[in-house]
């Protein structure tokens, strides 16, 4: 069994942003290991990989809190500036860690596009402290710009990571990302999506459904998630 509570974070003076928390059945406080799931830039926090993956973590002991950037609770489009994206990373990890219910024994971040990059800029500042990260579909450059790459705060973690990426994705070309993998000294793993997008969608002709497409995903988080 998984419960979930609804929860709200404060981030910045008067404005807070709401999430979710999924409680294994088995939780203990201060033993339970915990994962922090932010959402990408078109989306938010009920797209259904992440809510899958909430459910899935949850039901397998851990527990699990996605959250919504504070543009997206106020039905703004544009993502804020990444000052104000990375404080809300910041205090969403504090809460969560401070937590007189919740306290995990350790965090993991995970975070679709937008919420990965800024998970890692924000752990790679020293403001949040994890035991490592999952990356679904991280945008290392804009479409058509692979000479302009957003790495610079991947060297500089010190985590295992743990890369989810679609062999179509435009914001992601494989072969820059493994050559980016190669040069971390911290242990990366890639999983590829073959004839994923950014969001891991396949052709209808590849007669692979999205749910086994997140099934290949959990599967691979909950490896990884074991090593960590």
């Amino acid at each position: 069994m998984v419960s979930e509570e609804y929860v709200f974070v404060p981030v910045m003076k008067d404005k807070k942003v709401s999430g979710i928390v999924s409680i294994p059945d088995d939780f203990e406080y201060g033993v339970s290991p915990a994962v922090i799931i932010a959402h990408g830039a078109g989306n938010g926090m009920f797209h259904p990989l992440l809510a899958h993956m909430a459910n899935v973590l949850a039901a397998t002991g851990y527990l699990c809190m996605r959250f919504n950037f504070l543009y997206r609770d106020e039905d703004r489009k544009s993502p804020d500036g990444d000052g104000v994206l990375e404080a809300t990373w910041m205090h969403v990890h504090q809460f969560l860690r401070d937590h007189p219910i919740y306290k995990p024994s350790s965090i993991v971040a995970a975070g679709k596009s937008l919420g990965g990059r800024i998970a890692v800029q924000t752990a790679a500042e020293g403001y949040m402290d994890i035991r490592g990260i999952i990356f679904l579909g991280y945008p290392l450059h804009a479409p058509g710009r692979k000479q302009n790459l957003q790495d610079t705060h991947l060297y500089r973690l010190r985590v295992p990571m743990l890369f989810f990426a679609g062999s179509n994705d435009v914001f992601c070309d494989i072969e820059e990302l493994q050559g980016v993998l190669a040069k971390i000294d911290a242990p990366c793993i890639l999983e590829v999506i073959e004839g994923g997008d950014h969001s891991f969608k396949l052709s209808a002709s590849s007669g692979i459904s999205e749910k086994q497409v997140y099934a290949k995903i959990l599967g691979s988080t909950l490896s990884w998630l074991k090593t960590v």
